[in-house]
């Protein structure tokens, strides 16, 4: 898919479908250390623990982020 980025911590990856970004900014608010748009690479899913990330997540409203378990992709 085109404008597609993925980040992992090895548990979960965060999937980020850039061409729907609409920049609400909620990632931002909710989870700055782990969404920061000054730096790249913008998401460091590192900063944050994965149940922080996935709630964060979920609350994106143009379904820009997602993410997965690393282990059911694997599976």
């Amino acid at each position: 898919m085109e404008n597609e980025k993925e980040y992992t911590n090895g548990e979960i990856t965060v999937v980020w479908k850039q061409h729907l970004c609409v920049h609400s900014g909620n990632c931002v608010r909710g989870l700055p250390s782990v969404f920061r748009p000054k730096v790249q690479p913008w998401i460091e899913v590192r900063g944050a623990s994965s149940d922080e990330i996935m709630e964060q997540v979920k609350k994106c409203p143009s379904g820009a982020l997602s993410f997965y378990y690393n282990k059911d992709k694997n599976a």
